[in-house]
């Protein structure tokens, strides 16, 4: 039996933000990071939510991939403020923590009723419609993935006049975190035919719009394109799951401190060649999934007589596309020290994550040890 779950509203199209002028006397608790501070994009929020006569109070501490400490200091600050309304607003960072915020926040001061509606900055994490939230342990070197109904925000406002500005390096990396949600949503455990629908359109839209915008971040139509693609994929692995991609991710992500969907972009190949069964030239252990690649591939117009053809040219064009955004095929230019001890580490990691439930095989610890070293 398939769920199949809608909860967040969204708002899409020009001029969205002006939903947050439909509130009223709120108490507004405001996460986000300090870009948003600094490029005073925080006032295309307070200015509507001025309308209303609301009371707000902006939490700006956030980073890249958001600590415990400080989800803990924003929960603080909450208890204190008590706000009636959530909003976040920037990249997949701040929404993850305003997330995890929330659910702490619901769990410790019991809090019956605390919608949260999430702006998105970037086009990628598709965090603003998923029940996901991933918080990083430095102490221990380890990202959290948190998987609650809680989670899922209640609304969502997509405005693209928000992610003009967005620098090339991260829409091309966020673009690429959009397509490994949407491919791995597609061949993962729980895929059915609603999110097979969702990850085919956001592949079509990204393989059609996410050099335009890289290379022209004023295209509103591809910024716009690339918006939608992010949420449809998130729409998809929240219901389907995702798989080893972001397990190793989260893994390398905490220890290396790349960018997560950098990191999603160097190892999509490997991953789509290891669950396919596609080794060197040869098409002896070919999967299940393998069919469902060459789909894509031929969906995409690219070559595919047949199951290991049709997944070849996919991870080609790829790999095509990955060039073109400036982003490297392995870990060399990083020079990443790391000893026997960190891949046990990653490798434990990776098989411990929720995403690796959900991988349409279930990898051995050798699996991941031959993937980690195509790439380090």
């Amino acid at each position: 039996m398939d769920k199949i779950s809608l909860k967040t509203v969204i708002y899409s199209g020009e001029n969205s933000l002006d939903r947050l002028k439909s509130f009223v006397n709120k108490k507004v608790f405001i996460v986000t990071d300090p870009f948003i501070i600094d490029s005073n994009i925080i006032k295309k929020v307070t200015e509507r939510l001025k309308s209303g006569d609301n009371e707000w109070l902006v939490f700006s501490d956030i980073v890249p991939d958001p600590p415990i400490e400080t989800v803990v200091a924003g929960v603080t600050e909450m208890e204190s403020f008590k706000p009636n309304l959530l909003i976040t607003i920037g990249g997949g960072s701040a929404i993850d923590a305003a997330k995890a915020m929330k659910e702490f926040a619901c769990k410790i001061y019991d809090y019956h009723e605390l919608p949260l509606i999430a702006i998105p900055t970037t086009s990628g994490t598709g965090s603003e419609v998923t029940s996901f939230s991933v918080i990083t342990d430095n102490s221990k070197g380890l990202k959290y993935p948190l998987v609650s109904d809680r989670l899922l925000p209640e609304e969502a406002i997509l405005d693209t006049e928000l992610v003009k500005t967005v620098p090339k390096s991260i829409t091309a990396d966020t673009g690429m975190d959009a397509l490994t949600h949407a491919i791995e949503a597609y061949v993962a455990v729980n895929a059915n035919d609603f999110t097979d629908a969702l990850a085919e359109k956001a592949i079509r839209l990204i393989f059609n719009y996410l050099i335009d915008v890289f290379e022209d971040g004023e295209n509103t139509i591809a910024r716009e394109k690339m918006h939608s693609a992010s949420t449809l994929a998130g729409i998809a692995f929240n219901s389907a799951g995702l798989g080893i991609n972001h397990s190793i991710a989260h893994a390398c992500g905490a220890r290396f401190h790349i960018p997560h969907g950098r990191l999603n972009a160097i190892l999509l190949p490997h991953v789509i060649a290891y669950n396919a069964g596609i080794q060197n030239n040869m098409n002896t252990h070919l999967q299940p999934s393998a069919k469902k690649y060459a789909n894509l591939a031929h969906m995409l117009g690219l070559p595919s007589t047949n199951h290991a053809s049709g997944t070849r040219s996919l991870i080609k064009e790829i790999k095509k596309l990955r060039k073109a955004l400036g982003i490297p095929e392995n870990f060399n230019e990083y020079n990443i020290e790391y000893t026997q001890d960190t891949i046990n580490n990653i490798i434990d990691s990776t098989l411990q994550d929720s995403c690796t439930n959900t991988n349409p095989i279930q990898p051995q610890e050798e699996d991941i040890t031959k993937i980690l070293k195509q790439l380090l």
